[in-house]
C-alpha cells in the first residue's frame, strides 16, 4: 500500500501568526528557552560538533541585550533509567560559555526546589542551564505535571529547538499550555521559513535530490513533493529498490523488496505529474562494503551477483550537473553514496559542489546530507543548512509539527 498520495496540507495555515522575538522586549523578563543541545561528545565527554549550540546563540544574545535573563532546557542522548553522567548537560557548559562569551550557571536538575531557586535568583543578563530533561521519563511522555513544573522557570517561553519540533514532549509542546507569552526563537523562525520556501514559494525549475539508504523513510516526502517539483534525483541505497522494481539486476546492493510496488507507483505518479525522475544511469560498485574493496563502474541496471552499488557513476554526475545548473530551487535530503568512504564519496561531493556553485536557492537537510556538506566544507556555500532531521522530514511531508503548532 502506498500512503500519502494526494496528501494536501496547508502548512502555512498552522503558522499563520509566527510570533517573532524581534518585536518583543525581554527587559525584566526571565525567558525559558527550549534549545536543542543534543550534541555529540567524544570519549572524554567533550563536544565534538557545536553547531547546535552555535545556532541558539543569537536568540540568547537578543534576550540578554534586552535586559532579560535566560533559562536553558534541553535533552542530550537517550538515557533510559534516570540520571547518567555521560548524558549530563554539564559536559557542554564550556562549549556554551566559549560561544556565548559569558559565564553560564548550571543546576543538576530541571525541576524541584534547587532548580527553581537557581532560576528565580537569576539577575538580568544571567544564563542558567538546567540538567537533561530526559533524566525524567515524563519529558518524552508529554506529562502535564512535569511540563507545569518546568514552566515555573520563566515568564516567557521561547521554543528554539526545531530538531525536536516534531515531538509532543513536555518541554516542546505541553509546556505552552502553562505560559501566557510564547514565541519562536531565531533558529525556529529560520527553519520554518526555509522549509515553507521549498514547499510553497519555490522558484522553478525546482529540483529535489532525495537519497539515503531506504525508500521506506522517504515515501511521504517524495509523494508530497511531486506536486511541487520539476526534477527528482533519486540516489543512495534507495535507488536500487527502484532499479529492481524495473527489472534490473542489482547484485547484492541494498534493496527493500517489500517496497518494489511502491517504487513502481512513485515512478508512475511522477510520470503522470510531469516530473522528470533521474535515477543514476551508472554506479560505482564494489565486491565488499569496504573502502579497500575492488571497484568498477557499470550500468546501474546490470550489477552482477556478489557486487553492490555504493556510489553514483560519472555519467550520472554529468547528467545531474546539467539539471542542477538550470535549477532555481534545490532541496537536498540524503547522500548519493557511502560518502564516508573515500572511494565512494565522489558522487555526493560533486553534487554538493554543483549546488554550491549554482545560483539557485538551496536547502540542505537531513543528518547525512548535513554531515556531507560539513565534510566537504560547503556549509557556507549553500543557502540554508537545516538543523532538523526528523522534524524537517515531517515538515516536508506536510505534517503538523506539534512544537510549532503549540506556539500559535
Amino acid at each position: 500500500m502506498l500512503p500519502s498520495f494526494g496528501l494536501k496540507v496547508n502548512f502555512a495555515a498552522q503558522i499563520s501568526v509566527m510570533s517573532s522575538i524581534d518585536s518583543f522586549s525581554f527587559k525584566g523578563k526571565r525567558a525559558l528557552i527550549r534549545v536543542d543541545f543534543n550534541v555529540p561528545l567524544n570519549d572524554k565527554l567533550q563536544v565534538t560538533d557545536s553547531t547546535r549550540i552555535s545556532a541558539a546563540i543569537p536568540t540568547i544574545a537578543k534576550i540578554i541585550k534586552d535586559g532579560g535573563s535566560v533559562v536553558l532546557m534541553s535533552h542530550l542522548g537517550r538515557p533510559k533509567n534516570g540520571p547518567e553522567d555521560k548524558f549530563s548537560l554539564k559536559h557542554i557548559i564550556k562549549s556554551l560559555e566559549d560561544q556565548l562569551k559569558s559565564p553560564v550557571k548550571f543546576v543538576a536538575d530541571c525541576i524541584g526546589e534547587k532548580a527553581l531557586e537557581a532560576s528565580s535568583s537569576l539577575k538580568p543578563g544571567g544564563v542558567l542551564l538546567l540538567e537533561n530533561l530526559r533524566f525524567y521519563k515524563e519529558e518524552t511522555a508529554g506529562d502535564e505535571e512535569f511540563a507545569q513544573e518546568l514552566s515555573k522557570h520563566g515568564n516567557v517561553y521561547v521554543n528554539d529547538a526545531f530538531g525536536t519540533a516534531h515531538r509532543a514532549h513536555a518541554s516542546t509542546t505541553i509546556i505552552a499550555k502553562f505560559m501566557n507569552e510564547k514565541l519562536f526563537g531565531y533558529l525556529m523562525e529560520a527553519e520554518v521559513a526555509n522549509g515553507l520556501r521549498v514547499l510553497q514559494s519555490a522558484e522553478h525549475p525546482y529540483t529535489a535530490i532525495i537519497g539515503g539508504a531506504k525508500v521506506s523513510s522517504k515515501i511521504d516526502v517524495i509523494t508530497h513533493l511531486l506536486d511541487k517539483i520539476d526534477n527528482l534525483i533519486i540516489g543512495g541505497g534507495m535507488a536500487f529498490t527502484f532499479f529492481k522494481a524495473q527489472g534490473g539486476s542489482i547484485g547484492s546492493s541494498l534493496v527493500e523488496d517489500e517496497y518494489l510496488e511502491t517504487a513502481k507507483k512513485i515512478l508512475s505518479l511522477a510520470k503522470e505529474k510531469g516530473v522528470n525522475v533521474m535515477l543514476p544511469e551508472d554506479s560505482v560498485i564494489a565486491d565488499a562494503f569496504s573502502n579497500d574493496a575492488h571497484i568498477k563502474v557499470v550500468s546501474s541496471m546490470e550489477i552482477e551477483a556478489g557486487w553492490m552499488g555504493l556510489d553514483v557513476g560519472p555519467k550520472a554526475i554529468e547528467t545531474y550537473r546539467d539539471v542542477i545548473s538550470k535549477s532555481k530551487t534545490i532541496l537536498w535530503n540524503g547522500p548519493l553514496g557511502v560518502f564516508e568512504m573515500e572511494n565512494f564519496s565522489l558522487g555526493t561531493k560533486s553534487l554538493g559542489e554543483m549546488i554550491a556553485q549554482s545560483s539557485a536557492y538551496s536547502l540542505v537537510g537531513g543528518g547525512d546530507s548535513v554531515a556531507a556538506v560539513k565534510k566537504f566544507n560547503l556549509s557556507d556555500e549553500v543557502s540554508y543548512v537545516s538543523t532538523g532531521g526528523g522534524a524537517l522530514l515531517e515538515l516536508l511531508e506536510g505534517k503538523t509539527l506539534p512544537g510549532v503548532a503549540a506556539i500559535q
